[in-house]
């Protein structure tokens, strides 16, 4: 598992669990948790009773939710 990258672009953390045929990190999967709970107990129950490659078109719906916040190249100076 050490080849694989998180599906999420720009992330470059450690690949925590499947998500769909794709993998995300820690924090993403929790983010993805969060965001099918917000869906309703049935999104639950229906991603669970899901094959792997059903479950990719609601992981990339999520996935357009999802946005990077990268830390800045440089730090500001105060003047």
């Amino acid at each position: 598992m050490n080849d694989l990258q998180c599906m999420i672009q720009g992330c470059q953390a450690k690949v925590y669990s499947p998500a769909g045929t794709q993998h995300v990190c820690k924090e993403h999967f929790l983010s993805f948790l969060t965001w099918r709970r917000r869906k309703g107990a049935q999104m639950f129950v229906h991603y669970a009773g899901l094959s792997m490659d059903q479950r990719d078109p609601i992981a990339a719906e999520w996935s357009k939710t999802v946005s990077i916040v990268e830390a800045p190249s440089t730090p500001a100076s105060n003047p």
